[in-house]
């Protein structure tokens, strides 16, 4: 009888000491504070359908599992331009923990997998991606993040080259990134601005100093005042780009250069035409502003 005793007594113990919630939400709100529970199986078994699905490239079935306005109005064809951009595609989970935060309707699923995908155009990545599907009381796909380690056998890299500078320094050695301050499209909105011979809009992407190093070894410092006169001699001008490469050395500060590869031509008002293909380097300072230019041409 007492061997019983204490057999049940450890059951008891060992039930009461398994919390069947925890941890916290730290973010501001209403949910600050708020502790999370296992999910249900219905969820991982939502998961594990997308991630089959996906797999098959099958869009419809994809889709199946998004909620209305998540999925939006290009929601399908953009999966389908996707999926059909590859001759392949694997992903295979090998972890899910379902949460739902206490107090809170619907659920958030964590998901490790790997990925594969081979495309159509010859590039390849292999993936080990931790993704969080959030998951709506009906159990349709509200919201998506996804993390990810890349392979060394990937044909692409976050980072590659390296910089020497014309003289060794601190930065000498280090590769270079992509820079995402939004380089490209400020290029572009400044490219079209120019077509218009609008300069008030072209100035504003420039600091109030800016110093331009032009194809003939000419180097020129102008006020952003200055920059009021630029097309006065000119009676049109089209400037079409061929690239836009936004960079920076790695481990570095914000600022950033954004190599353009483009065709400009400008009629002038004395019936000249000046045409040339121009490879040029914009710099970016850490304000987002153009404070200098570095140009080549044919």
């Amino acid at each position: 009888m007492k061997f019983k005793i204490i057999i049940a007594s450890i059951l008891t113990l060992t039930i009461y000491s398994c919390n069947n919630s925890g941890g916290a939400y730290l973010g501001e709100g209403e949910k600050n504070g708020k502790s999370y529970s296992i999910g249900d199986v219905a969820s991982t078994k939502t998961v594990m359908g997308i991630a089959k699905a996906y797999s098959n490239q099958d869009t419809e079935k994809v889709t199946s599992y998004y909620d209305a306005t998540f999925l939006g109005e290009n929601g399908k064809a953009d999966t389908e331009t996707w999926l059909s951009s590859m001759n392949s595609i694997s992903m295979k989970p090998y972890k899910i923990v379902p949460l739902s935060l206490n107090g809170q309707e619907g659920q958030q699923v964590l998901t490790w997998s790997k990925e594969e995908r081979d495309y159509k155009n010859g590039a390849y990545e292999k993936l080990d991606l931790m993704e969080l599907f959030f998951l709506n009381k009906a159990g349709k796909v509200t919201g998506f993040k996804q993390w990810k380690a890349i392979d060394s056998v990937n044909f692409g890299a976050s980072s590659g080259g390296k910089y020497f500078g014309k003289t060794p320094g601190e930065y000498t050695g280090r590769p270079f990134m992509f820079s995402n301050r939004n380089e490209t499209e400020m290029i572009e909105t400044m490219v079209g601005h120019y077509n218009k011979m609008d300069v008030k809009a072209v100035s504003s992407f420039f600091a109030d100093e800016v110093t331009i190093n032009d194809y003939r070894g000419k180097v020129i410092k102008l006020t952003n005042k200055e920059l009021a006169g630029l097309f006065d001699s000119y009676k049109s001008v089209t400037w079409t780009p061929y690239s836009i490469i936004p960079i920076k050395i790695a481990n570095t500060d914000a600022a950033s250069g954004v190599m353009l590869y483009s065709n400009e031509r400008r009629v002038l008002k004395s019936g000249k035409i000046w045409e040339k293909e121009l490879m040029e380097t914009f710099y970016f300072d850490l304000d987002g502003k153009i404070s200098s230019v570095t140009q080549f041409a044919r």
